[in-house]
């Protein structure tokens, strides 16, 4: 005979009245895709804007190692579609009213994706490839981290206006490096690029070179990082 008890119908030995057990529970541990499974849509929009920046990165490569023009072209073409993005994203959030903290952090690395690596890599795709040249681009994505940075420990303390929304920017917003890519654009679409680079190359020093072109990079960071140039937002 079997001696095995079910839980569900344990009785108290005293009164022989059965005893309520506790069934409530359960594993609380995360589960492996717990974290996918709490996007909003306004995060996923926002990874949809990481995934511009990296193709775009990709597409940079793929020249280098290609030569073909169609890489080039792809990996200007992706960047404004991640504006597309970067600009749905907030819409979306604040019409459905569930922004997050989570949000906020994927917005910023998504937007140095697309607007801080991808426009670097594009210009040393066309040509600005000498040691100089790379530390400028360098320091290009440094000040765009450094703004986004800026933006989320400061975005607290900013006035909104009544929806919520920043009333300027401290800076320019990243997203203004896609003035970069227009003019690269325009140089391509010209032959202007590689060896035919506007201002050629300036040499500094017997083994120190430069493409003056880059210095607009240098200027477009500096904006970024700039403490008392105030935008509106529109």
């Amino acid at each position: 005979m079997s001696t095995h008890k079910d839980n569900n119908n344990r009785r108290d030995p005293a009164t022989e009245k059965p005893v309520a057990t506790d069934n409530s529970k359960k594993d609380t541990r995360p589960g492996h895709f717990s974290m996918v499974r709490n996007f909003y849509i306004a995060d996923v929009i926002t990874l949809m804007n990481g995934v511009c920046g990296i193709m775009s990165v990709f597409g940079s490569m793929r020249y280098l190692l290609s030569s073909d023009i169609h890489d080039l072209y792809s990996a200007m073409y992706f960047m404004p579609f991640g504006l597309l993005f970067d600009f749905m994203d907030g819409r979306v959030a604040r019409w459905r009213n569930n922004s997050s903290l989570l949000g906020q952090e994927l917005d910023s690395l998504a937007d140095l994706i697309s607007f801080g690596v991808a426009p670097a890599s594009l210009g040393f795709a066309v040509g600005m490839r000498t040691y100089l040249d790379t530390i400028i681009l360098t320091y290009f994505v440094c000040c765009g981290i450094a703004r986004l940075a800026r933006f989320n420990a400061t975005v607290a303390l900013q006035p909104k206006d009544a929806s919520g929304k920043v009333s300027y920017f401290e800076g320019t917003p990243i997203p203004t490096s896609l003035t970069l890519v227009a003019i690269i654009a325009y140089l391509v679409m010209n032959g202007q690029y590689l060896d035919a680079l506007p201002g050629q190359i300036v040499q500094l020093a017997p083994t120190w070179e430069m493409h003056p072109l880059v210095l607009i990079y240098a200027l477009s960071g500096t904006l970024m990082v700039s403490k008392t140039l105030r935008i509106p937002k529109p």
